[in-house]
């Protein structure tokens, strides 16, 4: 039997548009920085909702360009039923760079405090040749952060001061750990995925050792999840190892004044993890 044209169901025709997509209740801007002549690329999330009357929660998220959207979904989804989800509405503030990139070398002199030529050799490197960009700008970045970027939300979002979250993975990680140990009153929620401990481990150990005495005049809880990927116990950095022994020392300091969670995901590796820790993150930071 031949088919006829006139048989075939009518398929609408739509626009060619260039037009590009975006998020919903998402907008970005430039933020200048004493310390870089590059602005840093500042991304925006803000809940359809109506705030409360002590503000929604934040949380501040480095390497923006890569993991704002995965995030914003992820927050727009599980909200919208938090009672069964266990994640809440909040106002995310990704902190990127003025690039279409995913990552931008600006990360390892943001993230890193500084670093001697003897331990950026030591550093696990996929050839011999490599060489590392400019480092050690990590408290120059911290001043951004408090001085430059949370007076800027605070000033044009409905922000609980009380509940305020960052999250950093890999470089990033390392940067939310040395945060909590020197400057602990920054925020309530700290998320360290896949902490670069390997950079500066001695450092680290440095500043373990004075939280302590940081900590007794701290003004609220602090919460620190540590997360990791299965499949980096097989990094030559031994990126779980560190995490895992950074862990059980600062479990020994829990309390009433902080809470110090740890989970690894299986099958998951460097990478791969990053979509599968963002509901487990977002429940730690954004829980009811």
């Amino acid at each position: 039997m031949t088919r006829l044209d006139n048989d075939i169901p009518h398929i609408p025709q739509v626009e060619n548009s260039l037009e590009a997509f975006s998020l919903p209740n998402t907008h970005q801007f430039l933020l200048p920085s004493k310390a870089r002549q590059q602005p840093y690329r500042i991304f925006v999330y803000t809940p359809a909702q109506e705030a409360p009357p002590q503000g929604f929660p934040v949380l501040y998220l480095l390497d923006a360009n890569a993991l704002f959207g995965t995030i914003v979904e992820a927050v727009r989804v599980q909200a919208r039923r938090p009672e069964k989800t266990g994640v809440y509405p909040a106002i995310i503030v990704g902190i990127g760079y003025p690039t279409d990139e995913p990552f931008d070398d600006s990360r390892y002199y943001d993230f890193t405090m500084p670093t001697s030529d003897e331990v950026l050799k030591a550093l696990p490197v996929r050839n011999k040749d490599h060489v590392w960009p400019k480092v050690g700008g990590a408290e120059d970045f911290r001043d951004f952060i408090e001085q430059a970027l949370k007076p800027r939300i605070e000033r044009d979002y409905p922000v609980d001061r009380n509940r305020q979250g960052i999250f950093g993975h890999s470089l990033g990680g390392l940067f939310v750990l040395q945060t909590l140990l020197t400057m602990p009153d920054s925020f309530q929620f700290y998320v360290a995925g896949s902490p670069s401990i390997h950079w500066n481990k001695e450092l680290v150990r440095q500043q373990e050792a004075q939280f302590a005495a940081l900590q007794q005049h701290a003004r609220k809880r602090i919460h620190l999840l540590i997360t990791l990927g299965e499949l980096e116990d097989a990094h030559p950095s031994g990126m779980n190892g560190n995490a895992r022994e950074f862990f059980e020392r600062f479990s020994l300091l829990t309390s009433e004044e902080l809470r110090v969670e740890y989970q690894e995901f299986e099958g998951e590796g460097h990478v791969s993890v990053l979509p599968a820790l963002v509901s487990r993150m977002l429940r730690f930071v954004l829980g009811g």
